[in-house]
């Protein structure tokens, strides 16, 4: 092989890798595996991507790179023959409530520029179709198809007068400040009840007007309903505590606008039509009626856009998202919707010599659409692009034209190179991820009884079907069906909220808003810690706590110092006064059993159980992370860095030790290596044990082989599932059931029967 024709990185060091050096052929499908934290993203996105990227970004003017992400420069010795790469990653995409599956993938301006050309009647450019334009934006909600108002009745009691308290709000109670500036502008009486106001009176008490849209008479008052409107409608209050937002949030009522009725357009640019329909009506059909639709459009004006707008549909039903709209808000989209989203970009560009680099992009995928996502690597190589994928699904793996498998285990005992060569070889290696891939699990032979069923009654939220259905108690109970069948809707959206006294939702959403936080302060071990190195110390616990006494003096305990640049985005460097480590010189003097506060934040899981041994507050909740194998995390690590699995397994440990409740867990296999998954499921079978019931929605076969029950949700995704289509024990779904998951797991025993054969 040449020399460019692969990319050389030689000693390389980035977090926990040791030294590694290693060729990477170019135009191929390579992907990375390893157990969770072994270093394989240090490899293929900390050191690849980032020098990638960093080195284009330098090609740039000064004042272009000033706007651009900075990118540190890798620990390595060498990195040559590098291409310019793109990273479709599992980052859920952000953006308003403006931001839609259609505006983030270019379909609408595609279908405004179709409506501007051949829609009739006539209504003006492509710009009198969108939303975010005051052309064509409905004028009562801006475009935003919703419109927020307060709701007051639960802070106002009709039977009381002011005196006696009728303003159920802190700062209106009587004697408070406001209580005093309505009371004493002589226009009500104090002694009044609510109920017996006039509707004048009750229009300048909740307006400062005598009708409800009239002008203020009185300045004395501004009026309850819009002083509240004011600070909280037209406010942030994303930084209040939480039972101010609780109150807050109980306040805002959010419906449908009653002029566009959720269209989001103006009365004008809903009354043009293509073959019969609006824009609108467009927005809301699923990708496979707006392809039917679209292919009906024979204008020969439009038929460049109209095939443009049928390619990218096709690739969105290629790639396992047939039942998605446009209108579908970007916001609402799990990790793995949003990273499939972003490759469609990609399928239809032409430029070649490219490095694309995905993070587990089989993640939320049914059996069924995994296949689809390896033909769509394979053509992109196909191409002339190299693949680089960091997975753990079987299917993926299968597909790599080579291997390289990074371990042995995860953190400091990861970071070398174990195995690198074809599926084939792997196969026969000695790794861990060899011996995982030869592993086949067998159907639970004796399913748990329930003792009991709760059950769910006509359930019809988004695509559910009036689903009535029971959910076993004292079993493991795992939910399937395809990608948008209805499966989390009917488990998190209307099961846990109907039984939510009972139900801990174990998902993977962020821990936490904050920076600050860590494994150790989330499980609430950390103020044990200061105390102890206080007491040892002879001083004060706040010593210890970068976000009081101990904090840096120059980055107030962050680590970083963030520099707001007034045109550009902020730069963020490294505390030059502690050098990123957070605690002023004093608190770092003081030691315990060798170690001062940073040594001890620094510690894996592993090393902290034998130096706290003896402390049972803080070896309980180590324990609980080793148990959830999160035993390579250090104490002090920032729970923004984790992954959707960890933060998922980190909130489990949280949770580890109750009893009679209710786990609810989404794709807990996400991120997991195949011989992590064995390893979890041990743990549900362990909450199950101690009294609990284990609900889990997944679409790993080894998890639904090993179910107490299955409830499969389809037939399939979008407006073609929202139905139970089986329940029962795996072994009755193998026989009895043809649902689409059903034949997946049937084939998947028939192979495991084969292989044990041979």
């Amino acid at each position: 092989m040449l020399q460019q024709e692969k990319i050389m990185i030689r000693g390389l060091c980035q977090n926990n890798l040791k030294n590694v050096s290693l060729d990477i052929p170019k135009g191929k499908i390579v992907v990375f595996t390893g157990v969770s934290g072994s270093g394989k993203s240090s490899i293929v996105f900390d050191t690849i991507a980032a020098e990638s990227q960093r080195q284009m970004n330098e090609t740039y003017t000064a004042f272009i790179r000033g706007r651009l992400p900075k990118y540190e420069k890798p620990k390595a010795e060498r990195i040559e023959n590098l291409s310019a790469s793109v990273v479709i990653d599992q980052s859920r995409l952000g953006g308003n409530a403006r931001s839609t599956v259609g505006t983030i993938s270019d379909l609408y301006s595609a279908l405004r520029l179709l409506f501007s050309r051949i829609g009739t009647p006539y209504v003006g450019t492509a710009s009198n179709f969108s939303f975010n334009d005051p052309n064509g934006m409905c004028p009562k909600c801006s475009g935003l198809g919703k419109v927020v108002e307060l709701d007051l009745s639960g802070a106002l009691d009709e039977e009381k007068s002011w005196n006696e308290g009728m303003v159920d709000l802190p700062v209106f109670r009587p004697g408070n400040w406001y209580y005093k500036q309505y009371v004493e502008s002589g226009l009500f009486d104090p002694d009044k009840k609510l109920k017996d106001y006039s509707e004048k009176e009750r229009n300048l008490l909740l307006y400062g007007a005598y009708e409800k849209d009239g002008k203020r008479v009185d300045k004395r008052v501004e009026g309850i309903y819009t002083h509240l409107s004011r600070l909280l409608l037209k406010r942030d209050t994303s930084g209040s505590s939480d039972s101010t937002q609780k109150r807050v949030d109980s306040m805002i009522k959010q419906r449908e606008c009653p002029i566009c009725k959720g269209r989001r357009l103006n009365e004008k640019a809903l009354s043009c039509l293509v073959g019969g329909y609006s824009i609108a009506d467009m927005c809301e059909m699923e990708f496979v009626r707006l392809r039917e639709v679209l292919e009906k459009v024979t204008d020969e004006r439009a038929q460049t856009i109209v095939q443009t707008l049928i390619a990218t549909l096709t690739r969105m039903i290629d790639i396992g998202l047939p039942y998605l709209s446009m209108n579908r808000e970007s916001s609402s989209l799990s990790g793995g919707e949003a990273q499939r989203l972003k490759l469609v970009r990609y399928m239809g560009s032409a430029l070649t010599g490219m490095t694309y680099i995905f993070d587990e992009p089989s993640t939320g995928m049914h059996p069924r659409d995994v296949h689809r996502m390896t033909r769509l690597l394979k053509s992109l190589r196909d191409k002339g692009n190299t693949v680089l994928v960091v997975e753990h699904d079987k299917d993926v793996i299968r597909i790599a034209d080579e291997v390289i498998d990074v371990g042995p285990l995860a953190g400091r005992n990861g970071g070398e190179i174990l195995f690198q060569g074809s599926y084939e070889e792997l196969l026969i290696s000695q790794t861990r991820t060899g011996e995982a891939m030869r592993e086949w699990t067998a159907i639970k032979q004796k399913p748990r009884i329930p003792r009991e069923f709760l059950t769910v009654q006509h359930a019809t939220l988004h695509n559910l079907k009036d689903i009535t259905v029971g959910i076993p108690l004292g079993v493991l109970t795992v939910v399937t069906g395809v990608a948008g069948s209805g499966k989390s809707t009917l488990i998190r959206d209307v099961f846990a909220k109907e039984y939510e006294e009972r139900v801990i939702l174990v998902d993977q959403s962020p821990v936490t808003a904050t920076g600050r936080s860590t494994p150790a302060t989330f499980l609430g071990f950390f103020d044990e810690i200061r105390k102890v190195v206080a007491a040892e110390n002879k001083t004060d616990a706040s010593m210890f706590s970068f976000n009081s006494k101990g904090a840096c003096p120059m980055c107030k305990g962050k680590g970083v110092v963030v520099t707001e640049l007034v045109f550009m985005d902020p730069v963020v460097t490294v505390c030059e006064n502690c050098e990123g480590q957070r605690y002023h010189k004093e608190a770092l003097s003081y030691r315990y059993h060798g170690k001062n506060i940073v040594d001890i934040l620094n510690m894996t899981v592993d090393e902290a159980i034998p130096y706290f041994a003896g402390n049972k507050k803080i070896e309980r909740q180590l324990e609980a992370m080793a148990e959830v194998g999160l035993s390579y995390l250090s104490l002090g690590q920032p729970l923004s860095t984790l992954s959707g699995g960890e933060r998922q397994r980190i909130k489990l440990a949280k949770n580890l030790n109750q009893k009679g409740n209710i786990y609810v867990l989404d794709e807990p296999t996400t991120g997991l290596h195949a011989s992590d998954v064995k390893y979890i499921m041990q743990l549900l079978e362990g909450f199950i044990k101690r009294g609990n019931t284990v609900i889990v929605i997944e679409h790993n076969l080894d998890v639904m082989k090993q179910a107490d029950y299955i409830i499969d949700i389809g037939p399939d995704g979008g407006s073609g599932g929202g139905e139970v289509v089986f329940t029962g024990t795996p072994g009755d779904m193998i026989v009895q059931s043809d649902t689409i998951t059903a034949r997946y797991l049937r084939r998947d025993c028939e192979e495991m029967t084969t292989v044990q054969a041979c």
